[in-house]
């Protein structure tokens, strides 16, 4: 990838219009094809800092990599049998998940969570599928 600096309001802004133009047409199916957004990124960036096969450790060594690239402020998870919650604070692309919501856009992608989902598919051998996403405040 380029290292070439891109103002984020431009980055975001194109993200929006992607999105829009993806739940336009397909609505909430639109979320089952989004799930491998961020691909590329996970396994330039997040892959080679996974060195466990622990699952506390994998979403660490993801939650490792998005703070130190500026993409999230931090990251937390709960584990509740087979389900994982992961809460992301400050991610830079929240105010394109403002956006949609306020034109009635439910959110139906997030690509920190993304990430993570890719880590367990690759290095747990594990199905994954992001049951909800919610934005909330903070």
């Amino acid at each position: 990838m380029n290292d070439r600096k891109l103002s984020l309001g431009y980055i975001n802004s194109v993200l929006y219009d992607l999105e829009k133009a993806f739940w336009d047409e397909r609505g909430r199916g639109a979320r089952f094809r989004v799930t491998t957004v961020g691909r590329e990124y996970f396994l330039d960036k997040c892959l080679p800092k996974i060195q466990s096969q622990d699952l506390d450790a994998i979403i660490k060594a993801v939650e490792d990599v998005l703070t130190e690239e500026g993409i999230v402020l931090g990251q937390s998870h709960l584990v509740e049998d087979r389900l994982l919650h992961i809460r992301v604070e400050g991610c830079l692309h929240q105010d394109v998940e403002r956006k949609l919501a306020a034109k009635d856009v439910e959110p139906f992608t997030c690509i920190p969570a993304n990430l993570v989902a890719l880590a367990i598919e690759q290095v747990l051998r594990r199905p994954v599928e992001l049951a909800e996403i919610k934005l909330e405040d903070g």
